[in-house]
């Protein structure tokens, strides 16, 4: 009940700034859109990079906020050569089931994955596992480059807050 209630307050006092986030980084459509399955666009997908090609993706879900927004930033994927932690990749963590998450351990043959946006829970796989990596971060008015320093280390600092996630994506949904 607390919890709801501060949360309408927040909406109602962060409104303006949603309106200003919304208008310099655009918003998505509400019009009805033709969806493949992912178990099928991923597949495709990790064939397409299997066979030397990168794929580009629509991001679908909040797993990874802050750095990537549901149906409204793409990230382009690439053949996963020199794994490391930080990375962002999309796996298959169990048949027909695809994840664009975070690398947060490696441990030989197995990779540890968490979301940004999630506050606890992670998935395995195996490294064969790992369709792609992302080299790019589309949004509709910019591009970042996945080796960015900057962004690189907005990455690490979001791994190190760990403990106060909960608290900093509170206020990032009420403000979005």
């Amino acid at each position: 009940m607390f919890k709801e209630v501060v949360r309408k307050i927040m909406r109602v006092l962060m409104t303006p700034l949603r309106m200003n986030y919304r208008k310099r980084n655009g918003v998505t459509s509400r019009e009805a859109k033709k969806e493949i399955p992912n178990r099928v666009l991923l597949g495709l997908a990790r064939d397409m990079i299997r066979e030397g090609h990168t794929a580009t993706i629509s991001v679908k879900g909040y797993s990874m906020r802050p750095f990537l927004e549901h149906e409204r930033d793409r990230v382009m994927l690439d053949a996963p050569k020199d794994l490391k932690v930080g990375d962002a990749v999309l796996a298959e963590i169990s048949k027909d089931h695809y994840v664009l998450h975070r690398i947060i351990d490696i441990d030989g043959d197995r990779v540890t994955l968490m979301g940004d946006g999630n506050i606890s829970g992670t998935e395995s796989c195996r490294v064969s596992d790992v369709a792609g990596v992302v080299t790019q971060y589309l949004r509709p008015r910019r591009m970042m480059f996945a080796s960015d320093p900057k962004l690189q280390r907005r990455i690490r600092l979001w791994r190190k807050l760990l403990p106060v996630r909960r608290y900093l994506l509170f206020i990032y949904k009420a403000i979005i």
